[in-house]
């Protein structure tokens, strides 16, 4: 395939002002193994997300533990002062080494990487901040006030929840405007499938991290790679058009460090699927 536009992913508003073309960039990939320290590319980190402008991808998704904040900084070195590029964050996640995730959700520490991720970011305001994890070690109404604490004191414009149920959602929903749900979700993985109906009945964007996974389903004979042949596409990007195609509020966010990777995924966006192609998907996901 030609490389496509993420225009043509048609667009969405992240509580109801933010527009966005629906596909994103998540900005994980462009740390250093195990999401720790500096890319072993840094000027390839750095090309891909010049490129994201260029093919049209105005939604960025990072967290302040990517790196940590290594992701956010170059973020800020490639694209401030980012000129119409939505950039949305997440904190709540502390690093002590690669691959290594811890929650803290103490109010003060989560106000603080707020204000530290708009100082990385060289902003007055962070257009999404998003709870990475609800820490249970900490009453969640208290996780939600500091959140609600930074609306009123506009550090971050609109605020989401990442790994969360509905019933996570109508609780924190009693406390500050939920724009945005962050749950891992892809062909293979349908566990969220719930709060992504939710997130379409009220409108809420549903980033699925973890997008390009499809395991068995891409196999020789699946329907995933018929599709794939008859639009002359790879899986993945089949597997990208497949969400988009499932709701108007899922924005996909594949992230990458490589700028031919970034290309070929963004192509997803000029991907079609016929109601056939869709249901067949579909059905092969759910039965596996």
């Amino acid at each position: 395939m030609t490389t496509s536009d993420a225009k043509q992913s048609a667009t969405f508003s992240i509580g109801g002002a933010l527009k966005v073309n629906r596909l994103g960039f998540g900005a994980m990939r462009i740390t250093g193994r195990g999401i720790w320290g500096e890319p072993a590319d840094r000027a390839e980190a750095l090309r891909v997300l010049k490129r994201l402008p260029e093919l049209g991808v105005d939604f960025v998704d990072t967290a302040d533990s990517y790196g940590p904040d290594v992701s956010e900084l170059l973020i800020r070195e490639a694209l401030h002062p980012y000129r119409g590029i939505v950039i949305a964050t997440k904190g709540g996640l502390t690093r002590t080494g690669p691959n290594l995730w811890t929650p803290v959700g103490r109010p003060e520490y989560l106000i603080q990487q707020a204000m530290k991720s708009r100082r990385n970011l060289g902003v007055e305001t962070i257009d999404l901040w998003q709870l990475h994890r609800i820490d249970s070690k900490v009453p969640r109404k208290e996780q939600f006030d500091a959140i609600r604490s930074l609306l009123d004191d506009k550090v971050i414009r609109f605020a989401g929840l990442s790994e969360v149920s509905v019933e996570e959602i109508e609780a924190a929903a009693k406390v500050f405007p939920v724009a945005t749900v962050q749950n891992r979700y892809n062909l293979a993985e349908r566990e969220s499938e719930g709060v992504l109906d939710y997130c379409e009945k009220k409108g809420i964007g549903f980033i699925p991290w973890f997008p390009l996974a499809a395991g068995q389903l891409a196999g020789p004979d699946s329907a995933l790679a018929a599709a794939a042949r008859a639009h002359k596409a790879t899986p993945g990007q089949i597997a990208l058009a497949w969400l988009l195609q499932r709701s108007p509020v899922v924005l996909p966010i594949p992230g990458t460090s490589k700028v031919a990777h970034l290309e070929e995924n963004v192509a997803a966006a000029g991907v079609k699927l016929s109601v056939g192609e869709f249901a067949a998907i579909d059905k092969a996901a759910r039965a596996a």
